[in-house]
């Protein structure tokens, strides 16, 4: 089997398991990615409000202001029930859980204030309790008081609410699949008693946010419904809360006519909208008499207390807060717009199996198209993400593109690693196979590159041998036009105040070339040392060590210089190389040094070479170039030619460095050859005079 094919197999071993894995009900960690995902959705498609059935009026900071510290006395809670009865909502919930009696009823004053005279300690305990008022305030509404759910032991908690909502199950038991607690959190009984109905505060809180409300949930062998539902019952005048059963749990809740689909264990998801202070109404301007009647008429209105220190805020999806009590706002607007979001059962096999298909498509795609597959890629993406997000959007319906998208990712990335694994491998055949070719090539060019790292190696760098010099600036371009060259530059300093300079170019190219420019220099340079300054016995010199091994009748030019760098004095010989040039200090018109020395080295034996003299000013700078420069060809054929280096000579800065003017005068070249072959090595040495040291 060929590796791709292998490549292939383990590509459907591993799309097997994370379809597996994304089908799965439970699988640690996947559910936060999913809720990641769910997040993004809330931020970019929050619900909108379509109607406004919901009004919270909100102990907020402006209320305590006005009426003091909370917790009120529950004459001022009854006094603010009157005013909303009285303007005839079509139900009322509580998000309050009073369990305590009202330690500020008439009754209890004595005990907290002993002062108090018997005879007005006797009319006191004489005058109902604050609990009793506020009962009486509750009967007879649609009143819903709020009961909270607890696990654990807890003494002020029932086994049972005093007063359950009736419930009538449909298609089975629905207890064993509901969210349970042990005990019920209520308000005492004497209230208890008075109220309509009772409903559930508690919500879900699953990745970091409150995601779901159980609509009804189990306290013991009782149920309980969510708030909000028990509103919808007791506003409809409906005797019981239905809840059917299918054969994989609940399937929704209904209350009279008005029917909510739900998830398996009884909860619903919520979409929220964005904030908006729109649906509150303070509770101490409803005291104040100053809220229209119509804000409350046929209205749901939640009591709740939101004021700072006192509110129960929970992180949301999406990010953000919203206090308890919008919360089960949001779940009554949500029902009643019919914009519930539901998780279909299916949704993990309808994910897997999105995966499993356009993993497929990978599997087969990526090993023909390799890293241009990436364009088969980001369309699958965007159809998982742009497809889910418009079913949360418009249908209401719960799909993760997280997990499909990080498996889709996954396969693509495992089968172009096959796919690149499989390609390298029959890269490596081919190189194989081209290596035994050419083995001879290959160790030649081995060799090649060897020497190019000597030959290089070999030729001073500015930086290290001139370092903190500032009486001259000198820069050096060297750059062979096979993996090595004939050109060759040396410099050093003779001594404290001269400075030894050349440049030359071996008539032969390649290997040849660059074995005979090693020797030249290395014989120059000792010629060099040993002769001080005289720079045309250097030459003279030179001329016969260079020539005494020369098999291959070689010959080399060179310009070699001294400069005294305080005085700015340039001796200098020129053993046939093209001529330097010298730019002013002042900018201007350049001129070349014409005077002093003879033909190549190796070209004649003996010849007497001469040296010549030049004075250079400060901030003259000295340009020397071999044949590379203006032998230099572009893909027309047309040469760079002295007449371009001059004009651009002409245009120099005055106060340009040496590494700029070398780096300019190169890149003059390499634009003008357009990436052409070079014709022959190129080298540009830049000497600029600055003057005696300060």
């Amino acid at each position: 089997m060929s590796p791709l094919r292998q490549g292939r197999v383990l590509g459907v071993a591993l799309l097997i398991l994370l379809t597996a894995v994304t089908a799965a009900p439970y699988v640690p960690g996947r559910d936060l990615l999913r809720f990641v995902w769910f997040d993004a959705c809330q931020r970019l498609a929050p619900r909108a409000r379509v109607s406004a059935p919901v009004v919270i009026v909100d102990v907020d900071g402006k209320s305590l202001a006005r009426h003091g510290q909370w917790p009120w006395p529950r004459t001022l809670l009854a006094r603010l029930l009157n005013r909303l009865a009285a303007a005839d909502p079509a139900a009322i919930g509580i998000d309050i859980v009073m369990p305590e009696a009202d330690r500020l009823s008439p009754r209890q004053l004595p005990a907290l204030i002993p002062t108090l005279s018997p005879d007005l300690a006797a009319r006191l305990l004489a005058l109902p309790t604050n609990d009793a008022i506020f009962a009486a305030a509750l009967r007879g509404r649609p009143i819903v008081l709020g009961v909270a759910g607890i696990d654990g032991g807890d003494e002020s908690a029932t086994r049972a609410p005093a007063r359950a909502a009736p419930t009538r199950a449909v298609g089975g038991d629905p207890a064993p699949y509901l969210k349970s607690f042990d005990a019920l959190l209520r308000t005492m009984d004497e209230i208890d008693r008075a109220a309509a109905g009772h409903g559930l505060l508690n919500v879900e809180v699953e990745g970091r946010a409150v995601r779901r409300i159980p609509l009804v949930a189990r306290v013991g062998s009782v149920l309980v419904p969510a708030l909000g539902l028990e509103m919808f019952r007791v506003a409809g005048g409906q005797p019981a809360i239905t809840v059917a059963v299918g054969p994989h749990g609940v399937t929704h809740v209904a209350a009279g006519d008005l029917v909510v689909p739900t998830q398996a264990d009884g909860s619903v998801w919520l979409r929220y909208t964005r904030p908006s202070a729109s649906r509150l109404v303070s509770a101490a301007d409803v005291l104040a008499g100053t809220v229209q009647r119509e804000t409350f008429e046929r209205k749901l209105v939640l009591l709740g207390v939101t004021a700072l220190g006192l509110a129960d805020r929970r992180p949301i999806p999406g990010g953000g807060t919203r206090d308890g009590v919008e919360i089960h706002a949001e779940l009554i607007e949500s029902i009643f717009d019919g914009a519930i979001l539901t998780r279909p059962r299916w949704a993990g096999w309808a994910e897997s199996a999105f995966l499993f298909a356009s993993g497929v498509l990978v599997i087969f795609m990526v090993p023909i198209k390799r890293a241009r597959a990436v364009w088969l890629l980001l369309p699958l993406l965007a159809l998982a993400a742009g497809g889910t997000l418009a079913l949360y959007h418009w249908r209401f319906l719960l799909f993760d593109a997280a997990a499909p998208s990080l498996g889709l990712a996954v396969m693509f990335t495992f089968m172009l690693s096959v796919t690149l694994a499989e390609a390298e491998r029959q890269r490596r055949l081919l190189r194989h196979q081209v290596e035994l070719q050419r083995e001879a090539a290959a160790r030649l060019e081995g060799e090649l590159s060897a020497a190019r790292r000597i030959q290089l190696g070999i030729l001073p760098k500015p930086a290290d041998v001139l370092a903190g010099e500032t009486r001259f600036d000198l820069d050096i371009v060297l750059e062979p036009a096979r993996e090595v060259g004939g050109d060759l530059y040396d410099f050093f300093m003779l001594d404290g105040h001269r400075l030894f300079f050349l440049l030359g170019d071996v008539s032969g190219k390649g290997l040849p070339g660059s074995l005979f420019m090693a020797v030249s220099k290395s014989l120059y340079k000792s010629t060099a040392l040993r002769r001080g300054g005289a720079v045309a016995t250097m030459m003279r010199e030179a001329n016969a060590e260079i020539s005494r091994d020369n098999p291959e009748a070689l010959f080399v030019t060179v310009f070699a210089g001294v400069l005294d760098v305080d005085t700015g004095v340039l001796e200098y010989c020129n053993a046939g190389h093209d001529r330097p040039y010298v730019v002013p200090a002042g900018g201007g018109r350049w001129s070349q040094l014409a005077e002093g020395g003879g033909p190549p080295l190796c070209v004649l034996d003996g010849f007497e070479y001469e040296a010549a003299v030049h004075r250079l000013r400060p901030g003259d700078t000295l340009c020397l170039i071999t044949d590379g420069v203006t032998d230099a060809r572009n893909a027309a054929g047309e040469l760079f030619g002295r007449e371009r280096l001059e004009a651009r000579l002409i245009l120099i800065d005055v106060n340009a460095s040496a590494t700029t003017l070398a780096t300019a005068l190169r890149e003059d070249v390499e634009r003008f050859v357009a990436g052409s072959e070079p014709a022959d090595d190129l080298a540009i040495l830049i000497v600029r005079w600055e003057g005696p040291a300060g």
